[in-house]
């Protein structure tokens, strides 16, 4: 019960009757909510409440049961699963109603948008027959006036051609796209209430910048309440007018998002705010040192990058992915490519990784020029050159152990005894601050964080010069990214690793990069020094990828290059 009292007296209450004021009741309150999978209770003692109109964020890492709490407030909690307390809809406690008198409100007067449209949509059924089972929920009747309000509503949400997007299927569409048709669908039946669980997780700064700008717009615009599930503390800051912070399935603290984060009084929003780059941009400064000092001693590059293009075929139709692209990486330093999808970031690091042959140009890696594909050319390169992938849930073999995962780049290349293998192996572990404990257990067995680790000590044990790093956080909490961020700034600092860094975050390659190629449509349009690009940006991409970051907007970009942007983006 005390999160609950902290919670009740943290945020303004709704249904008190003053002498000379009677405040509207909540759209929905929660009091009391605990849930539980069989004999596990994951929810205790959650309560909060959200006007008309207004808006809540759920904020935590995984585990902290935002999305749990979510799925009680949609009813699709899964079977076996228990939940007591109250959720009060318009008056009406959901809990205690059938499944039978509950769905007229789901969809209707309850939408919701997931986090990934991958999994939400049907990929073998195009848009517009999706679309329709939207629009029966609504008043209209007739086909034509359903369809002409689908493309009215997809038109509303910022969709170019609705018409085409109608006949398209998913496949066809970008994620931007497809988080937009998803948002038409949630909003089609005129909700009272919104649900939006990461809406925006997986997509590039700019686009999820336009979607929470959307969302925003249409709350405004249709008096929708919003409950946004998150945690990005910054883009709660931006979105949300109170706050609940979660952890364990326990509230940490709740109130007025102002208030939180001027003086948040519990430990865990206090590591919550500290870890959440866009908030903390010199976080690591001290650990960055180093990697400054020797981009200013302009010693002979570690990578070099000289005029390298590759182009693909595809559909008939020749597609230039890099388009004469040069940069360096000084040694001992982080260079971050950062950009949106398609902008030939991945290209790039295949490039590097001799996975792809440039028509073009040419690049070496420490003293290796890294030539056309094959094992027995790529051999040394590799032994210099290793990659953290982006998903640690999949780059690492279930079905092997941690001691076998590390060490198998030891045995391809055939290096040392038996004992040497094992100290090697015991030794990159201890370099990512894992116990030789874990040597023994399946990824199964591991946290996404230590997973990661994992796979950073397995790209450490040959002792490269160089890591590519492929969004080596972005399947992480924000909690967990800081914890591998330090252990990446304190190897560096350590051993004198170079870097190259691709991410879509830039508040995460402003804590942790030297320097910066922003790429737009295979071609470097900028490049400088972290402190160049991100305090001095010269070009309307780079203007426009900054102005994405919450922290970032508003604060060092000038206003004459805000409004830049912004007529730009109309015009897109």
């Amino acid at each position: 019960m005390a999160s609950q009292i902290a919670l009740n007296t943290a945020l303004p209450r709704t249904d008190f009757k003053g002498p000379a004021l009677v405040q509207a009741r909540p759209l929905l309150k929660v009091r009391n909510l605990s849930i539980s999978y069989g004999r596990q209770q994951v929810v205790h003692d959650v309560g909060f409440d959200i006007g008309h109109g207004e808006s809540l964020a759920l904020i935590g890492e995984s585990g902290s049961g935002k999305s749990t709490i979510a799925k009680a407030v949609l009813r699709l909690l899964p079977n076996g699963a228990t939940a007591s307390g109250q959720v009060v809809f318009d008056e009406q406690d959901i809990l205690s109603l059938s499944e039978r008198r509950f769905r007229p409100l789901r969809g209707r007067d309850i939408g919701f948008v997931p986090q990934d449209p991958g999994n939400a949509l049907n990929p073998v059924r195009t848009i517009g027959s999706q679309a329709l089972e939207a629009a029966a929920l609504t008043d209209e009747r007739h086909p034509a006036a359903r369809k002409a309000l689908i493309l009215e509503t997809f038109a509303k949400v910022g969709l170019d051609n609705p018409q085409r997007v109608y006949e398209s299927y998913p496949h066809q569409l970008s994620g931007g796209m497809l988080q937009r048709v998803l948002i038409a669908l949630a909003i089609l039946p005129r909700p009272s209430l919104l649900v939006a669980d990461e809406p925006t997780s997986a997509l590039d700064v700019t686009i999820q910048k336009r979607i929470l700008e959307l969302l925003s717009r249409l709350q405004e615009e249709l008096d929708i309440s919003l409950l946004l599930i998150t945690h990005d503390l910054a883009i709660a800051r931006e979105r949300a007018g109170s706050l609940v912070v979660l952890k364990g399935g326990v509230v940490q603290e709740a109130g007025r998002t102002a208030a939180v984060f001027s003086s948040p009084t519990s430990p865990y929003a206090r590591k919550l705010h500290a870890d959440v780059p866009a908030l903390n941009p010199d976080r690591y400064a001290k650990l960055r040192d180093p990697g400054f000092a020797r981009l200013a001693d302009d010693r002979q590059a570690k990578i070099s990058v000289e005029g390298v293009t590759k182009r693909f075929s595809v559909d008939g139709k020749v597609l230039t992915a890099v388009d004469d692209l040069s940069f360096s990486v000084a040694a001992g330093t982080t260079h971050a490519l950062v950009g949106e999808s398609g902008s030939g970031k991945t290209t790039t690091i295949r490039l590097l990784l001799g996975l792809e042959e440039p028509e073009s140009g040419s690049i070496r890696v420490a003293d290796d020029t890294v030539t056309s594909p094959g094992v027995s050319s790529l051999r040394s390169v590799w032994r210099h050159l290793q990659l953290v992938y982006q998903n640690p849930f999949t780059s690492l073999d279930p079905s092997w152990k941690v001691e076998q995962l590390i060490r198998e780049p030891l045995d391809r290349f055939r290096i040392g005894s038996a004992a040497e293998l094992s100290a090697a192996v015991q030794e990159a572990l201890a370099n990512v601050g894992l116990s030789a404990e874990l040597l023994q257990r399946k990824p199964s067995a591991l946290s996404g964080g230590q997973r990661q680790r994992v796979a950073i000590a397995r790209a450490l044990v040959l002792k490269p010069d160089v890591i590519v790093l492929d969004e080596p956080t972005s399947a992480l909490d924000v909690s967990v990214q800081a914890d591998i961020v330090e252990v990446l700034l304190s190897l560096q600092a350590k051993l004198g690793l170079t870097y190259v860094f691709v991410s879509h975050d830039l508040a995460l390659v402003r804590q942790l990069a030297h320097t910066v190629s922003v790429m737009q449509r295979g071609r470097i349009v900028e490049h400088g020094t972290v402190h160049e690009i991100f305090g001095k940006p010269k070009h309307d991409y780079t203007l426009s990828l900054l102005s994405s970051i919450p922290s970032v907007r508003g604060e060092k970009v000038s206003a004459p290059a805000v409004r830049r942007v912004a007529q730009k983006e109309l015009a897109l």
